[in-house]
């Protein structure tokens, strides 16, 4: 006694548009295929995640405008992947908003007033685990290629190891003297150097020229030997 034949089940629809698009021939007035370069442009930006999740920047953009702000938080977030920077956001922030009542003319038109309105947009982007110098050209970078319209305010966070109490005495000597060398070029700062430097210059011949040969000093030294 033969069995019954065993139903065959039919595929599914996305299967068989899935089919087709890989054994269906490619269209005759298809253009050339897209660099990947120009086809991430019209994708979301890629990321890389924070291992720690310590934060090392907050940069807040401003602007008037949406597409503006919302422009430049996608270009902030490309040049950050590039960097090898984990980034989040761009974080939605509170509007500003800010009006004013003005009178439209003065004396018995007083009442006569109108009213005007601005919106502050505001967007946040975090960088987690970069290091200070990678957050430093990342924020000269934006800065370079700063957008219309768009304000930038970075909080940047810097850590230092243990006992570093005991490192800032040292580096403050270290800044002092590079302090004391950069005012010794002032006038006020005189030394026994500074002095002999100056009537080098005035005995010299090119400072004689210009006093027609004469050295006002030289009577003066002359007279001390």
């Amino acid at each position: 006694m033969d069995s019954a034949p065993e139903s065959i089940p039919h595929p599914s629809p996305v299967l068989l548009s899935l089919q087709n698009a890989l054994t269906s021939p490619p269209e005759e007035n298809s253009g050339p295929r897209l660099p990947r370069s120009v086809q991430a442009v019209y994708l979301k930006p890629l990321r890389h995640h924070a291992q720690y999740g310590v934060p090392a920047c907050d940069l807040q953009l401003r602007s008037y405008s949406v597409r503006n702000v919302e422009f430049f938080a996608d270009f902030a977030l490309r040049a950050a992947y590039y960097l090898h920077l984990p980034a989040t956001g761009p974080t939605p922030l509170p509007r500003i908003t800010e009006r004013w009542t003005v009178p439209r003319s003065n004396f018995v038109h007083k009442k006569s007033q109108e009213n005007f309105e601005r919106i502050t947009l505001r967007r946040l982007i975090q960088i987690q685990d970069g290091h200070p110098d990678t957050v430093q050209v990342w924020l000269a970078f934006l800065r370079k290629h700063s957008y219309y319209g768009i304000g930038m305010k970075a909080n940047v966070w810097q850590h230092e190891k243990l006992g570093v109490g005991n490192t800032m005495d040292v580096d403050l000597q270290h800044s002092r003297q590079g302090i004391d060398a950069g005012w010794a070029h002032f006038g006020r700062k005189k030394n026994e150097e500074t002095s002999e430097r100056a009537m080098q210059m005035m005995m010299s011949m090119r400072f004689r020229g210009v006093r027609n040969g004469d050295a006002p000093l030289n009577e003066a030294k002359v007279s001390e030997t």
